[in-house]
């Protein structure tokens, strides 16, 4: 039987590195599109590697076909709308990387399931992907477009500190500054290792009861952000000290946070995985956040070219804390 041939588009990034590692791994006859090489992970070994856009996909692939096309790049309907006509009878299924932070804000009951309606007022990027997901569940509908919807939330790997902030904020723990949390830090988020979303991931390549269907892909493990910020402290050798602003004033005085805030983690995200664990039964997450804190912080001090604090942002945290350490 010939390998499943697979189209990555934008095949390493964060969410993408792992899934194209264990696709390769798998057997899986793997092009990865990427606009250049990423220097913070090394080339994904076994694949074929194309250089070019998202947006000219046309330009890109030719008219060469694939069983399988992933795309992680693609962030508004025309875009899908373009992949959909591109991709018409030339792909076996279509993956749509959507994102969990497309389900209603606020959260209207947990755990959440796919069946849960996408409206989020506060975020464009997530209605976008909602309206991405519209687009293709149309062509699916009208014309058998071959599509398959994964919702990720917050996918991390080693480069990927999970606070606003980044190095920043963990420089500014070793220095005994205090450590921001919105609202009272006790609503839950879900932190996802890139390794254990690529199980469910590849897992529904090429799975012939995925097509036309939506699929969320997360840890199990739902942790309250004051001991987000407590791990990552004690992985860096740190004790904390919090200090608690509400996600309003917070997305004001900091306003590049703000619409991931208000629209994502201020709510208390818990997820209900067992639709992927009936298609795909190795999908089982195995790294809880406490190991993969130690192994971003491990990460960022190899390389002093990795700790770059913002000194700009610095200082406007500085702010923060003297208007509310009061």
């Amino acid at each position: 039987m010939a390998a499943l041939s697979a189209l990555f588009i934008g095949g390493n990034g964060i969410i993408s590195s792992a899934s194209s590692a264990l696709a390769v791994a798998q057997g899986i006859d793997l092009t990865l599109l990427n606009r250049g090489t990423d220097t913070t992970r090394p080339p994904i070994d076994g694949a074929r590697h194309i250089t070019g856009s998202a947006d000219d996909l046309a330009g890109a692939i030719g008219d060469r076909s694939f069983d399988v096309v992933v795309n992680f790049r693609s962030f508004s309907p025309s875009s899908a709308a373009a992949d959909a006509a591109l991709l018409a009878g030339r792909v076996g299924q279509y993956v749509y990387i959507s994102s969990a932070s497309a389900y209603h804000k606020p959260v209207t009951r947990l755990p959440i399931t796919e069946s849960m309606p996408l409206h989020n007022p506060f975020w464009e990027y997530s209605r976008n992907k909602a309206a991405s997901e519209r687009v293709l569940n149309d062509a699916y509908n009208d014309h058998g477009f071959p599509v398959t919807i994964v919702r990720p939330s917050h996918t991390y790997d080693r480069t990927l500190i999970p606070l606003d902030g980044g190095w920043t904020v963990i420089d500014r723990m070793r220095r005994g500054l205090p450590t921001i949390v919105h609202g009272d830090g006790t609503s839950l988020w879900t932190l996802t290792h890139n390794t254990d979303f690529a199980v469910g991931l590849v897992g529904l390549l090429g799975h012939p009861a995925a097509i036309g269907d939506t699929f969320h892909i997360t840890s199990d493990e739902a942790l309250p952000w004051n001991e987000i910020a407590t791990t990552l402290a004690a992985a860096a050798g740190a004790s904390p000290e919090l200090l608690h602003v509400t996600s309003d004033d917070l997305a004001r005085e900091v306003p590049e946070w703000g619409d991931g805030l208000l629209g994502d983690k201020a709510h208390s995200v818990v997820f209900d995985n067992s639709k992927i664990r009936r298609l795909v039964p190795a999908f089982s997450p195995a790294i809880p956040f406490w190991k993969g804190a130690r192994e971003i912080v491990d990460w960022f001090d190899a390389s002093a070219e990795r700790r770059v604090v913002d000194a700009a942002l610095d200082a406007r945290l500085d702010a923060v804390v003297a208007a509310h350490a009061r």
